[in-house]
């Protein structure tokens, strides 16, 4: 069994996880720390739990294996390194930190105290996701060309009672989150096109603030791969009613994917539009990935390598905003400490 401790509940998603590790077999929750303490002793009255103030005695306590971390996004680095530090796995939400060279200091952290590290990167064990990668490996659409895909949702857009819409006020606090759209919602778009596409070669990107917030609210990312091809990734904080996207363009077809339907049209098939039969079976969540990789040693799907590049492209997005020109991701330490 692996006794859990979560920590904090500042992300959207907290909920989420608690509710998988009260589901797992192999979970028992055993305490609550937030930075917040009102809103800790609340959750973990909700969860029959302890709530803890102190984050030392937390990990300091033996009792406790693991952790999962839904702090605000400045303090993963801080957190995670200290959880790593005293032997605890770790899971935590998207993205890992915001630089590439915080991520690798978490890493080596994490490799020095031999405990497990999983990011939430979903998207990357569904079933659409592993049917577009199949689609890409038996070259179905030929060499690929172009990729685009699109994430949005309508989380900033008011409605009656709530002026800033339903995602949460910190959520457009810069400081915590690093950015907005693109950090959070973008991310699932940039680990699938990592992920399909390949290595990155330079990104521009335009990160509007449609609403004044300090943080993005609608951006767009032209990214140059490595292989030639091109992509588009798209992510809004303001769009009603925006279905997933993800389409794949080759020299000889085109798959489309919107909200996990299928439809693809290759010329080394009959080259009309076909609609496949069954999609891959879906690969185990991230969380059940972590705890299998705990109590098994099990590999999991999604590496450091999804964890690292996610971190990167939003790192070099950002910078490409800010200067207001493409950056390659060569370039990116020297434009930094210009």
């Amino acid at each position: 069994m692996i006794n859990v401790a979560l920590l904090s509940k500042w992300h959207v998603h907290a909920v989420d996880y608690a509710l998988q590790a009260e589901q797992n077999k192999n979970i028992t929750i055993k305490a609550v720390w937030d930075e917040n303490p009102e809103r800790g002793k609340k959750w973990a009255q909700e969860l029959g739990v302890r709530f803890e103030f102190d984050l030392l005695n937390v990990l300091k306590d033996a009792e406790i294996d693991a952790v999962i971390v839904d702090s605000p996004t400045n303090l993963h680095k801080e957190i995670i390194s200290l959880a790593a530090n005293h032997k605890k796995h770790v899971f935590t939400e998207k993205v890992l930190a915001f630089t590439n060279q915080d991520c690798e200091e978490i890493f080596s952290i994490i490799k020095e105290n031999q405990v497990k590290l999983m990011v939430s990167l979903p998207r990357l064990t569904e079933s659409y996701y592993l049917y577009a990668q199949d689609v890409l490996e038996k070259g179905l659409i030929g060499k690929l060309t172009s990729i685009r895909c699109r994430c949005a949702h309508n989380g900033a857009v008011s409605f009656e009672g709530n002026p800033n819409g339903w995602l949460p006020s910190h959520f457009f606090n810069k400081e915590e989150c690093g950015g907005g759209a693109l950090i959070d919602l973008g991310a699932h778009p940039i680990y699938l096109t990592n992920r399909l596409a390949g290595p990155v070669k330079a990104v521009t990107a335009r990160l509007q603030q449609t609403l004044g917030y300090d943080v993005d609210d609608n951006a767009v990312v032209l990214v140059e791969y490595e292989s030639g091809a091109l992509g588009t990734i798209e992510t809004s904080f303001l769009s009603n009613g925006s279905p997933f996207q993800l389409e794949l363009y080759g020299t000889e077809g085109t798959l489309m994917i919107e909200d996990g339907k299928a439809r693809l049209k290759s010329n080394l098939l009959d080259g009309e539009w076909s609609i496949p039969n069954q999609l891959p079976k879906s690969h185990p969540m991230p969380l059940e990935q972590w705890v299998a990789a705990i109590i098994d040693n099990s590999e999991p799907t999604i590496n450091e390598n999804d964890i690292r590049n996610l971190t990167l492209i939003n790192q070099a997005a950002s910078l490409s905003n800010e200067i207001g020109q493409r950056v390659e991701i060569s370039d990116i330490s020297k434009l930094i400490t210009n």
